[in-house]
């Protein structure tokens, strides 16, 4: 064995020599500890970089009481998850916002009811700070399992539950407003008979879209309305859903742009152009779909990536809000995000 294979990393200690300070002073500076004057913070700083310093994590936690780790939960299998650039942008934006703050994100999915269990226990070991937590669906144990656990949780999109009993910190976009935009687009273009293929109702997403939908279409037929999955194979189905039941149908709304990308082609297998016989609208604006599909797809554009960041910025604001390491500061509230239409030749 070399000689420099066996060289131990730098201790602590080793770091107080090099600054001139105790070791009191260095492990409050590197645990991130009040009291200690700038000069010295500065001396200690530059010792650590010098000898190359990186603190125990497991003796750091021991102090801080913090892992500097946050779980992301997205409650949908793997094959789901790895197959939708939306999770992929969202996922985006928490890790550039958590891996700005020096924060680990530990990824945990859900295939099934025995997965619910095992995240619930391991939000509950205190392995993480807290958790960021998304696509949840109405009928999902999660919410009440992560808050059993009392682990600091911010969610993407609305929760479902509507009791008042509890509160909950999200980050969501105006979903209801921006489906009333796109809805009201195709009208003005003349359309009147107008289908929406939703999302999965048991997801708040799906039903404030439908929502927006109906408040422009009070008197729609309710044939015009089928229910998708936020799948393209989901559009495909809705699709000959619709144009079986309303053959006559001039224009779709599609919940997401992944749907309104299944819709496309029956649409095309049924011989009919897009926009000349059948507007086409859809939600998200994931430009490796909108842009791609053929013709380009008008949509409404939520920003997804930024919904991450905001996201993990409320949590790590509550665990510094919680901690007092940052004086004055308030508890996160909700946020929700405003979505705008983008025109392409779809509709």
């Amino acid at each position: 064995m070399s000689e420099s294979s066996t060289v131990s990393r730098p201790t602590l200690e080793a770091v107080a020599a090099r600054a001139g300070v105790s070791r009191a002073t260095v492990s409050r500076v590197v645990n991130g500890g009040d009291g200690v004057r700038e000069p010295l913070v500065e001396r200690v700083r530059r010792a650590v970089e010098e000898l190359g310093y990186v603190p125990n994590q497991a003796a750091r936690s021991l102090v801080t009481r913090r892992h500097d780790a946050v779980a992301v939960v997205i409650a949908e299998p793997e094959t789901r998850v790895f197959a939708d650039p939306f999770f992929a942008l969202q996922l985006r934006g928490i890790s550039k916002e958590l891996t700005a703050h020096d924060s680990q994100l530990v990824l945990l999915l859900t295939e099934g009811r025995d997965d619910h269990a095992r995240v619930g226990r391991y939000l509950a070991g205190g392995h993480v700070d807290g958790a960021l937590v998304f696509s949840l669906h109405l009928d999902d144990p999660l919410p009440e399992l992560i808050h059993g656990a009392g682990v600091p949780t911010v969610f993407g999109g609305r929760p479902g539950w509507g009791d008042g009993t509890r509160s909950a910190v999200y980050v969501d976009s105006d979903n209801r407003g921006g489906a009333r935009e796109a809805v009201r687009h195709l009208v003005a273009l003349g359309r009147t008979r107008i289908a929406h293929i939703t999302g999965a109702l048991d997801q708040t997403s799906a039903v404030d879209r439908l929502d927006g939908f109906r408040d422009v279409m009070v008197d729609a037929d309710p044939r015009l309305i089928a229910e998708g999955d936020f799948t393209p194979a989901g559009g495909e189905r809705a699709m000959r859903e619709l144009l079986d039941a309303c053959p006559d149908l001039d224009a779709v709304f599609a919940a997401n742009d992944l749907m309104a990308s299944g819709a496309l082609r029956v649409l095309r297998e049924r011989g009919l152009r897009v926009p000349e016989d059948v507007a086409l609208i859809g939600f998200d604006d994931m430009l490796p779909v909108a842009e791609q599909t053929d013709p380009s797809l008008t949509t409404v554009r939520q920003d997804i990536e930024e919904m991450g960041r905001l996201m993990a910025r409320l949590l790590l604001r509550g665990l510094a809000a919680a901690a007092g390491s940052q004086g004055g500061l308030e508890a996160p509230s909700s946020v929700v995000l405003p979505t705008t239409l983008v025109r392409r030749a779809s509709a």
